[in-house]
């Protein structure tokens, strides 16, 4: 198995497991206010992610770029949280998997050239989304959708950066910085949430650990040790993916019933995959390390 094919398949576990936490976030939100949530979980993942892959230290070079990944990261977490507050998690899903369109305008705004194959492959994967939740919300759009749009472009974002900064810098730096910057953002906005309400149930214990050393920790060392080897834009199709997941876990979680339609999202954000797969090109060098 090559190296791609083995971020890839990495790439859609980090998916499943994001899709999966979108139940328990909502949950844990009824415990905790979501700036002081998100402080908890990523500077708990931060230390493990310094102590673990940076084995207490982080080179200087790779600093200022860890800063930046950390921003946009703090932004597209803290407007998701906020408003997974207010909106359902299906929604939430869909609108963060708004991205996979995102990424790829942002690399032709910025003069990247990308094949035909990956923006058909996009507009599969965004059509996908489309079939999977939005039609059983459209009339119920709120001020919670919005911001969760907020946080898909900055997630996009994200995603452009880290498929930049990993051909330059080690994902073993990259990391924890990025998640030690986010803890850090979300310690010093402590004050701009006036609820601060943080009640340690077990439910919410249980949110902490799983976001933390699953859906933070690991996920994101996945992600930025993968973007070595795949481009961004077929990472962004492979992350379209977690509205399924987040579909099968309120089914299992919750008993939201899918429906025929489901299916049939399921088969246009594959079909875009293997679109993307096949004529997308060559993946990126990966860094030297």
């Amino acid at each position: 198995m090559g190296q791609r094919m083995k971020a890839e398949l990495l790439l859609v576990v980090v998916t499943v497991i994001w899709g999966s936490t979108f139940v328990i976030v909502k949950g844990a939100l009824a415990d905790a206010s979501p700036v002081p949530f998100l402080a908890v979980r990523f500077m708990l993942a931060g230390f493990l992610l310094w102590a673990v892959l940076g084995r207490g230290q982080v080179e200087r070079p790779a600093l200022a770029a860890g800063v930046v990944l950390g921003v946009f990261l703090f932004a597209g977490y803290l407007f998701q949280t906020w408003g997974l507050t207010l909106t359902t998690p299906s929604k939430s899903a869909f609108i963060t998997g708004f991205s996979v369109i995102l990424v790829p305008l942002i690399m032709l705004f910025h003069g990247s050239r990308l094949r035909a194959a990956n923006v058909g492959g996009a507009l599969l994967g965004l059509l996908g989304i489309y079939f999977l939740v939005l039609p059983s919300g459209l009339q119920a759009v709120n001020r919670g959708d919005y911001l969760t749009l907020f946080g898909a472009v900055s997630f996009a974002l994200h995603i452009v950066l880290v498929g930049r900064y990993t051909r330059r810098f080690s994902f073993l730096d990259l990391v924890p910085a990025q998640i030690l910057v986010v803890g850090l953002l979300a310690v010093l906005a402590l004050p701009l949430d006036p609820a601060r309400a943080l009640h340690w149930t077990n439910r919410l214990v249980f949110a902490v650990v799983v976001t933390a050393v699953l859906a933070t920790g690991f996920a994101f060392a996945v992600q930025n040790w993968a973007q070595q080897y795949t481009p961004a834009a077929h990472t962004a199709l492979i992350f379209a993916l977690e509205p399924v997941f987040a579909a099968v876990t309120s089914r299992l979680a919750i008993g939201e019933r899918l429906g025929g339609k489901v299916l049939l999202g399921c088969l246009l954000i594959l079909g875009g995959m293997v679109v993307s797969e096949a004529w997308g090109g060559a993946a990126p060098s990966p860094v030297e390390s």
